[in-house]
């Protein structure tokens, strides 16, 4: 243990070469302070010499440095990520520390910026102030794992990789541009469009398109009140958030929501039944798209589905 704690003394003189080394060895050796050593092949290679202070809730980081020859391989990652399960585990959730304008970078990395949770007279005569140093803090979350992060992060990534194959996958046919148009032909009948069928295009029904714009927007904003009120329109409220959802807006290249359908509606943007119901139908969709069959999302689309179109006929907008 004594031999660890010299060798990371002598990293820390080497790595921070302006720290005054009788000053290293002080706060290394003191009782106070505690720290993390990262050991490889016998021998001390990083380490972060940090004091905790309970009842004023955070800990202050006094030296963190990794040996030259083993930077930029992950490990000081892998240490701080070790000292934040440390500290949730001890119930002490704010770090702080003074960083120079070579550190900064790192830290801000591990999650620390320079605006400080930590009430100042929290702080203030327990903490030594560095000159010339940026005062960094971190707010830890005690629901993340953070020594398993980057697994996480990897089980993000297959599943971003499954998500786009599955898209890809549905994708089996490309069709030439149409040609039509270069001879002279002003419009040609949707259905008559190569693979319009297969991507699931319906014609629309025999509902007759309202005149009145008051008569329709008040038609449609009754139609919108009812589907927002749904049991099963939860998840359809607002945009879906990519902290949610990872990778929803690779899949998903024209996303929907009911927020932004009364957004439109307030801004008289449905001009038409056929805009409302694309809108509507795009949520439906987006979700079945994104969501496998099994889960609650899935089922949730495909329930709140039957009711619009319950509701769209009722108000006679399409053919019962």
């Amino acid at each position: 243990m004594l031999m660890w704690l010299v060798g990371l003394q002598n990293v820390f003189s080497h790595q921070l070469p302006r720290m005054p080394k009788q000053y290293i060895t002080r706060l290394v050796f003191d009782p106070k302070h505690k720290t993390l050593s990262l050991v490889k092949d016998g021998r001390v290679i990083g380490g972060i010499c940090f004091r905790m202070f309970p009842s004023q809730g955070f800990s202050e980081i006094v030296f963190c440095a990794v040996t030259s020859n083993e930077q930029v391989k992950g490990y000081g990652t892998h240490l701080m990520n070790h000292l934040k399960e440390y500290h949730i585990k001890h119930d002490i959730l704010n770090f702080l520390t003074y960083a120079d304008e070579y550190a900064i970078g790192y830290f801000k990395k591990q999650g620390f910026s320079k605006d400080i949770k930590v009430p100042k007279a929290k702080y203030v005569g327990y903490i030594k102030d560095y000159e010339g140093a940026t005062l960094m803090g971190c707010e830890l979350n005690p629901c993340i794992p953070y020594t398993e992060f980057s697994v996480i992060i990897k089980k993000q990534k297959e599943i971003i990789k499954k998500l786009v194959e599955r898209k890809q996958a549905q994708i089996r046919k490309v069709y030439p541009g149409l040609s039509c148009f270069k001879e002279g032909v002003r419009q040609i009948p949707i259905e008559s469009i190569p693979g319009i069928w297969e991507t699931g295009w319906k014609p629309a029904g025999k509902g007759k398109e309202m005149k009145d714009p008051d008569q329709l927007y008040t038609l449609l904003k009754n139609i919108l009140q009812h589907v927002k009120g749904h049991q099963n329109a939860w998840p359809f409220i607002e945009p879906v958030k990519k902290t949610e959802a990872p990778g929803y807006y690779q899949v998903i290249r024209f996303p929907m929501d009911l927020k932004t359908m009364s957004e439109r509606l307030k801004s008289r943007y449905y001009s038409t039944r056929k805009l409302f119901m694309a809108d509507m139908q795009r949520i439906f969709t987006n979700c079945r798209e994104y969501n496998p069959p099994e889960s609650k999302y899935y089922k949730c689309a495909n329930l709140l589905e039957k009711f619009f179109y319950t509701k769209i006929k009722e108000a006679g907008l399409i053919d019962k």
